[in-house]
């Protein structure tokens, strides 16, 4: 019973919102040559534009862009709107997604590179051993690793 309640509720407050959404759509008769809509009006339709565009498809009195308008200024709002509604931050969070799998992908593979060098560079030490001092081979060894790394890193990025 309590669970019926809730969601009934929950329709009664989507419906709700939906009409009082639909209620400050663009197209309204407020709108005159003579009182046109201004920034803050192309802010709020910019904003409610996806809505206004799912109620004009049903309702051919309803647009999305108010027609008598202030120009420039009405545009301004009405284009900040939509940028903050459907670009606001998301876009970027999911590049940056994208460029930490890429980031995380080339850091596994330079990780496998750098442990199959090391390992070569130390059956080769291990082979050559007799020739030069232990040291020397840790520090040339040191040294390919670096230079490796910078190489792989400065390939990657050509992409």
């Amino acid at each position: 019973m309590i669970l019926r309640n809730f969601l009934s509720f929950k329709l009664l407050a989507l419906i709700s919102l939906m009409f009082l959404l639909a209620s400050c759509a663009a197209g309204d008769a407020q709108f005159t040559s003579e009182s046109p809509a201004g920034f803050w009006f192309g802010l709020w339709h910019g904003v409610i534009s996806f809505i206004s565009l799912i109620i004009h498809l049903f309702n051919d009195s309803v647009s999305v862009y108010e027609l008598n308008n202030t120009g420039a200024l009405y545009d301004f709002g009405f284009l900040l709107g939509v940028i903050c509604i459907w670009s606001g931050g998301s876009h970027m969070s999911c590049k940056s997604a994208a460029d930490k799998k890429r980031e995380k992908e080339w850091k596994e593979i330079g990780d496998k590179v750098e442990i199959k060098v090391m390992r070569k560079l130390k059956e080769w030490a291990q082979d050559e051993e007799g020739s030069a001092d232990r040291e020397e081979w840790d520090e040339i060894g040191d040294k390919v690793e670096k230079k490796m790394k910078r190489k792989i890193r400065e390939w990657a990025e050509k992409d």
